[in-house]
């Protein structure tokens, strides 16, 4: 059952406003190895603009670049909105600490979505319902045990263990929702967009040093197609394509319960492997 106290994702991307310049905190709860979860971070930038009192429209797309390690603690957010018009905006974010350091760098696109024929040509991917799926064990990643993965197909071996004569697949089927259920909003899809484990882990049955360097999402539903969606998970697919001289790509899509695709990502990252 959901419930009616402060949900940890909502104080992880708690901000606060300023003129120009917003304030956030990294969380514990949303702790990765050597840094915050990018997808946190970039929940929390989403949500500053959602925020802003010159937004317009719904979340288009986000990219969010990850340009240096971010410290715990507190940072800042500069928000401004470089080009809007009739129909969309067109906004740059900078996440500072020390001083005006820039750690990450984001552009978002907002939109005004009307009514328009509509098709989805992508198939829904084929499930055994949540319920019917073990929990993926917790890890010591703090941020990974936020959420309740539960992999029908491509599950991670992190043992490194197995004999390895070749590359695994990549490619993984999962459902994912939060720990304590949450309805699925922007926020909550935008930071599950990069709740995949690292392709490469897959590929190579152990964890290496990994980091996300870029990420963009593309939204194919508003709040209000959230809102009568009503789910508490998103059924999810991901894979890679490449791995080559220490970066990797990866992709995924996010559907809905009742078969909806609700985003698709993709990002570029470090490995060392």
């Amino acid at each position: 059952m959901l419930t009616t106290a402060p949900h940890l994702f909502d104080d992880a991307t708690r901000v606060t406003a300023g003129d120009s310049r917003w304030q956030g905190r990294t969380s514990d709860d949303y702790w990765a190895f050597v840094g915050p979860f990018g997808g946190a971070t970039a929940a929390t930038i989403l949500r500053a603009l959602i925020d802003h009192p010159e937004r317009a429209g719904t979340p288009l797309a986000l990219t969010v670049n990850y340009c240096a390690p971010i410290a715990a603690g507190a940072f800042d957010l500069d928000l401004r909105l470089v080009k809007a018009n009739r129909s969309s905006q067109h906004w740059c974010v900078e996440l500072t600490q020390g001083g005006g350091e820039v750690a990450t760098l984001a552009t978002a696109v907002f939109a005004e979505r009307r009514p328009s024929w509509s098709h989805q040509a992508a198939p829904f991917p084929q499930a055994k319902p949540f319920e019917q799926i073990r929990p993926f064990p917790r890890i010591k990643a703090a941020w990974a045990n936020q959420y309740d993965f539960r992999f029908i197909e491509g599950g991670p071996d992190f043992s490194g263990a197995a004999p390895q004569t070749e590359p695994a697949s990549a490619y993984s089927r999962l459902w994912i929702g939060d720990r304590v259920p949450r309805k699925v909003d922007m926020l909550s899809l935008m930071s599950m967009s990069d709740a995949f484990f690292g392709r490469v882990f897959h590929a190579r049955r152990a964890l290496v040093p990994f980091g996300t360097v870029s990420l963009t999402t593309y939204f194919h539903a508003d709040a209000e197609d959230l809102a009568a969606e009503d789910a508490r998970r998103v059924l999810a697919v991901a894979d890679a394509k490449i791995f080559h001289k220490s970066y990797g790509d990866q992709h995924g899509e996010l559907w809905s319960p009742n078969g909806r695709l609700l985003a698709t990502t993709t990002q570029i990252a470090y490995f060392k492997a």
